[in-house]
């Protein structure tokens, strides 16, 4: 069989595909890098740095140091786990039930409750109904449950998962009914070992987006134990709050304003690299399953 040449069209194409995409992902890097040889080079030299941070300069876990041993880190990132780990399992359980029972043509009122749930992602109360609803309806004033219930479920995390339950063939279903299996046996036994792609690309998005969440947190809670970890950081990089970054005293002999300065900066960068640190751990073992998982919901809606 002949192979079709490309045409000059195509070749150009490609071309510019490839280096259009190549710009992206040295976008994409480049702060990534800044920041990561900032976290390990001297604390002076970075203080004196204005532009893009290339290479590593003087080694140093000075900035490492003094981050994990500051007890509000080790704090924010406890919680930030809890609310992670909460809002995805309760998340992801109130998803899967839903999505299963919306997902059913012989539930008689799914489309109606279908168009009240995507209703909700074009409009919604705004900020204040929903503080007064936690607050003073709830009673979830400056109590961890208020990170985790409001935002425990997405519409659009539902409409991937029902979308995905609506693509698995009816006669495996009905196969199983014929067999004596309930509900709850077809949708854990059959169904959701068929969506996996989708399952995993749900957790992804559940866990990356309450990991990075910090406006609730800013909102609702008062008690410093409490803050995730996100919040922690908003303090170091935006409020410069002195009780967090001018924990100086583990590495010198004195704790004057010219130490905290010293190191105010480098304790950001380090910062910033313990907290997403994690997400690069997380991602290559989701990542397989992203592309397909996302791509289930434009094919069937």
């Amino acid at each position: 069989m002949a192979v079709k040449s490309k045409t000059f069209g195509s070749t150009l194409f490609n071309i510019i595909n490839y280096a259009f995409f190549a710009l992206v992902m040295i976008v994409c890097i480049l702060p990534v890098w800044h920041v990561f040889c900032a976290s390990f080079s001297d604390a002076s030299w970075v203080l004196n740095q204005s532009g893009l941070i290339w290479r590593i300069n003087k080694f140093s876990l000075n900035g490492y140091r003094l981050v994990f041993n500051n007890s509000n880190i080790w704090i924010g990132y406890m919680n930030t786990l809890l609310y992670v780990f909460g809002n995805t399992v309760i998340g992801m359980f109130l998803t899967v039930m839903a999505g299963y029972a919306l997902s059913r043509k012989d539930f008689l009122w799914a489309n109606p409750i279908m168009f009240i749930i995507s209703f909700t992602m074009l409009f919604s109360g705004g900020i204040v109904p929903s503080y007064i609803l936690v607050t003073q309806t709830l009673h979830m004033f400056d109590s961890r449950w208020a990170l985790i219930i409001p935002t425990c479920m997405n519409a659009f995390y539902l409409i991937l998962v029902r979308t995905a339950l609506q693509n698995v063939p009816d006669s495996l279903e009905e196969s199983a009914m014929l067999d004596g299996a309930g509900r709850f046996r077809i949708l854990f036994s059959i169904m959701l070992p068929l969506i996996k792609a989708t399952l995993a690309t749900v957790i992804l998005y559940y866990v990356i987006g309450n990991w990075n969440a910090w406006f609730n947190a800013m909102i609702y809670l008062r008690d410093r134990t409490k803050f995730p970890l996100q919040l922690i950081l908003k303090e170091i990089l935006v409020t410069a709050s002195s009780t967090t970054t001018a924990d100086t005293t583990i590495l010198t002999d004195s704790s004057d304003s010219a130490d905290a300065a010293l190191y105010k900066e480098l304790i950001k960068y380090c910062t910033i690299m313990v907290s997403t640190v994690p997400m690069f751990i997380f991602y290559p073992f989701i990542q397989k399953y992203f592309e397909s998982g996302v791509m289930i919901g434009a094919i069937k809606g």
